[in-house]
């Protein structure tokens, strides 16, 4: 019995020590590999810093504990050459050579006698190099990456071409572009990509989205020439319809909109499943304003369709067409052409855009309140899902507004809000009820929901709380009567109600009476972008120059630079002030919402070819 029990304490112990050990060892492998880390890391700051002496030590104590990490001998190397020593680099090189046989490395041999202007010895590497693709074909992916990695283009192509000899299952015509567009060798360039992707259509939006670039990049339409006679060869010498859809997409990006029309035309006649595709068409015509020829693809459109979804869709977009169209003169009749569209279609949950479409209508551009509530009431007898129902709250909160029914339009967003929680929609009528709160003058409660939706996930909603939030605080601390903040929120509502007449006669008279106040560059602001509105270029630059000279501190500043360098550029063509006020914000407003597209459209009127 003694002896069993002995026994059993013996095997206790014997697997508590072993488990310890194991515990120590891993705990001693934790410690090794968390210096290690260190080290790496500390290495990699000092080689990005461009201090290679400190770098080196350490990497190559790296390598010594692990030289068959590339990385790292890579590093190694480069400290070596950034040094310029190029003997301790060949010698590293060809220690490895001698070690793991492999065929790239010749590259970087080759590499390190050009650094030492080695021509001779340098060529005599690279084609040491390629005639191991020769042997041994599938090397080409190792070779060719290191002739591109050092930026020897000729030499990649050799590499990729030789495979391509070597055996015909190989296709390199993506890589081959590539290395032909960073010669500048365009026609080669778009003939290998445009072969590669017929082979594999299904990259055929990665492909676009490459010759995008280059079609952004192209200031004197050269490439574009190109790309156009391209596609069109392959076009003619095939009947694939692929080729048509490409030629609609390229079409499109030039704005040439009819021709991309007959491309897509011509597919439908072929198979008629591209209906989704004109329809998209049209929408990009619309957002152009082209609408002679949008209205040519919608009307094509719904005369080739069954689809009551389709054709409801596309009654969408023309009536949005004839609302945009709109005068004076004729808005009557196009209300009535809505209205008899609507009532073809008769009230349901397919046709509730068409209803609010109509609605909206009436309530903002004829003023016509009692139709629109009337379709309200109708609306309200379907049986709409949650989201159904807050696209008709919103409108008629929006409506209930524009008649300074504030406590009915502050009740139905809070609904929408209470509805969908943590939604974007539900954000977005967070910030209208906010609005509304601010436009009938409660500047406590809406300054709260503000100082919340400055953290909201749209940008757009975000910008302009964090906007209002500024205004109302600032003014605030300037006026504690919040007069001037009063007459301001005045103004801002009968822009909303579209009466910018009325809105300019109130923000001049709070300008004459408040110029000393802090409210007075917002007051400019304004001003500027009321008179932008009404085509008023001359006055509205008057305005923005104004908050540029009298208010150097003013958040507003990058706005009105902004501002002014739009209508230099596109209403008053001279692109030399344009070019002023966008540098201002470039070198003076980097945090600027619109820093990106300044910079982008001051390097377009420089000249430069990359964007």
């Amino acid at each position: 019995m003694w002896l069993l029990i002995a026994t059993l304490v013996h095997c206790l112990f014997k697997r508590t020590a072993i488990f310890m050990n194991k515990i120590l060892l891993f705990i001693c492998f934790l410690y090794t590999y968390t210096l290690s880390a260190q080290d790496s890391q500390m290495a990699l700051r000092y080689f990005q810093s461009g201090d290679f002496e400190k770098a080196l030590v350490l990497y190559e104590q790296l390598l010594d504990k692990n030289d068959g990490n590339p990385q790292v001998y890579q590093k190694v190397l480069v400290c070596y050459q950034e040094l310029q020593q190029y003997a301790k680099a060949q010698q590293l090189i060809k220690n490895r050579i001698n070690k793991y046989k492999i065929a790239a490395l010749d590259v970087d041999l080759g590499y390190n006698f050009q650094l030492q202007q080695k021509n001779s010895e340098a060529v005599q590497q690279y084609e040491k190099a390629l005639k191991s693709i020769d042997i041994q074909p599938h090397l080409v992916y190792q070779i060719a990456k290191e002739f591109e990695d050092k930026v020897l283009l000729d030499y990649a192509i050799k590499a990729y071409e030789l495979a391509v000899l070597k055996n015909d299952q190989f296709n390199f015509d993506y890589q081959l572009s590539l290395l032909y567009g960073q010669q500048g060798k365009m026609e080669i360039m778009v003939e290998k990509l445009l072969n590669y992707v017929e082979r594999n259509k299904t990259n055929e939006f990665g492909v676009q989205n490459l010759l995008v670039r280059y079609l952004q990049e192209d200031a004197d339409l050269k490439f574009a020439g190109i790309l156009r006679k391209a596609l069109l060869n392959k076009s003619q010498q095939t009947q694939d319809v692929f080729w048509n859809g490409f030629l609609s997409w390229f079409f499109v990006q030039q704005k040439e909109y009819g021709k991309a029309f007959i491309q897509e035309k011509a597919i439908f006649r072929r198979n008629g499943d591209n209906l989704r595709k004109i329809i998209s068409l049209g929408r990009a015509t619309m957002t152009d304003k082209d609408w002679e020829q949008t209205a040519e693809i919608l009307t094509f459109a719904s005369e080739n369709t069954q689809d009551k979804n389709l054709i409801l869709e596309i009654q969408y977009l023309k009536n949005e067409v004839d609302i945009k169209l709109a005068t004076a003169a004729n808005q009557k009749a196009v209300q009535a052409q809505l209205n008899a569209f609507l009532d073809h279609y008769d009230y349901s949950n397919a046709t509730l855009d068409l209803a609010l479409q109509t609605a909206s209508f009436e309530a903002f551009v004829i003023k016509d309140y009692t139709a629109a509530e009337k379709k309200f009431k109708q609306l309200q007898q379907l049986n709409l899902n949650i989201y159904e129902g807050a696209k008709l709250k919103d409108l008629m909160a929006d409506v209930f507004l524009m008649q300074e029914k504030f406590n009915q339009s502050i009740l139905l967003y809070a609904q929408i809000e209470d509805a969908l929680k943590n939604h974007e929609f539900a954000h977005e009528a967070t910030f209208k009820l906010a609005k509304a709160s601010y436009y009938k003058g409660d500047f406590e409660w809406a300054q709260k929901q503000f100082k919340v939706l400055k953290q909201a996930t749209s940008q757009l909603i975000a910008n302009d709380a964090l906007e209002l939030f500024l205004l109302i605080n600032d003014a605030t601390v300037a006026d504690s009567t919040q007069q001037s903040l009063k007459k301001f929120a005045r103004a801002d509502f009968l822009i909303y109600q579209n009466k910018k007449a009325e809105a300019l006669t109130v923000l001049k008279e709070l300008l004459l009476e408040h110029k000393e106040e802090q409210i007075a560059d917002a007051t400019l602001l304004r001003l500027g972008e009321l008179q932008q509105d009404l085509g008023n270029y001359q006055e509205a630059l008057v305005y923005f120059n104004r908050i540029i000279q009298e208010h150097k501190e003013s958040i507003y500043r990058d706005e009105a630079f902004f501002y002014s360098a739009e209508i230099y550029r596109l209403h008053l063509q001279q692109e030399d002030l344009a070019k002023q006020q966008y540098e201002q914000i470039i070198f003076h407003h980097a945090d600027s919402i619109h820093f990106v597209e300044a910079q982008t459209q001051y390097r377009r009127l420089r000249g430069d070819k990359n964007l």
